[in-house]
């Protein structure tokens, strides 16, 4: 059986015991995007956010979930990370394993195609799309699903550093009248994430869109609904990070009952968190507005 391991080198923390153990084992492992000159800090900075796995060129995976002891309730901060992931089977892995296979070249690895990567594989019956990006057309897509809505639109994502354009979209949409909710963790995980996000949610506040703080542990998930009709799950986080540096994959699902299914999930975790006034925004400590305004500065890094 071959087996091939392909990781961030700044996500992950193996050992080198670690890392000849799986060599001993026959697996192939391999970091991302190796750094390279002239454009050191580019490419250290250039990060593969993909959370993949293809098993037999047959199954699936995709979505938010890394592999951690924080998926098992072993963060003494958080405890539980929520999250959502999607199982593909059939039509649609080939899609995932030639992503796959693409980055294994761009990490300066080879492998030999054969015709086990991409078996006959049955037609489903969910419409989806996957959606492949490395810093363009996502910013592009999230505005062009936005422009879409007619009634309703429900974000969910760890981290809301939207920049202005999306920013500027979700606001017009507020004001052609459509109900607008967007879920977060209430702690972060990152230092200034959550200080850059609290610059953007005055204007959204004022607007009349609902802002939840997820509480029962770390929201990881990244899912946006649009109008109980279509629903987007994957790896982009609602910020600048994802959209123009980091390399990802989405999954577009035009499929009423799935969507149904996706929204009755989020709405479940919104019951679970705290909702954010304009009242208590307005009560933001000295010390988090100037962290706010730091935060502000490094945003499109974080």
């Amino acid at each position: 059986m071959t087996v091939r391991l392909l990781v961030d080198r700044f996500g992950c923390n193996l050992s080198r015991r670690v890392k000849k153990k799986y060599k001993k084992a026959g697996i192939s492992f391999a970091y991302s995007h190796p750094p390279s000159f002239p454009y050191l800090f580019f490419t250290i900075n250039r990060r593969n956010h993909r959370k993949l796995t293809i098993i037999d060129g047959k199954v699936g995976y995709i979505g938010g979930f890394n592999v951690g002891d924080e998926y098992l309730g072993r963060d003494p901060d958080f405890g539980y990370w929520r999250d959502f992931h999607l199982r593909i089977d059939g039509d649609g892995v080939q899609d995932l394993q030639e992503q796959f296979l693409e980055d294994w070249q761009t990490a300066k690895q080879r492998y030999v195609q054969k015709p086990s990567h991409y078996p006959p594989l049955p037609k489903g019956e969910t419409a989806l799309r996957i959606l492949p990006t490395d810093g363009c057309y996502l910013e592009d897509t999230f505005i062009d699903l936005i422009k879409q809505a007619t009634s309703s639109i429900i974000i969910g994502t760890p981290y809301y550093i939207p920049g202005k354009k999306l920013q500027q979209e979700l606001l017009h949409a507020a004001k052609r009248g459509i109900d607008i909710r967007l879920l977060l963790p209430k702690k972060s995980d990152h230092p200034l994430v959550r200080e850059a996000a609290y610059p953007y949610f005055e204007p959204l506040l004022k607007e009349g869109v609902s802002i939840y703080q997820y509480y029962r542990g770390f929201f990881h998930a990244k899912c946006i609904i649009i109008d109980e009709q279509m629903c987007d799950i994957g790896t982009a986080n609602f910020d600048k990070r994802s959209f123009y540096i980091n390399h990802e994959i989405n999954c577009l699902i035009y499929d009423e009952a799935f969507v149904k299914k996706a929204a009755q999930t989020l709405e479940s975790d919104i019951s679970r968190s705290e909702k954010l006034t304009y009242e208590v925004y307005k009560k933001r400590p000295l010390m988090q507005r100037s962290k706010e305004k730091i935060a502000t500065l490094v945003s499109g890094l974080l």
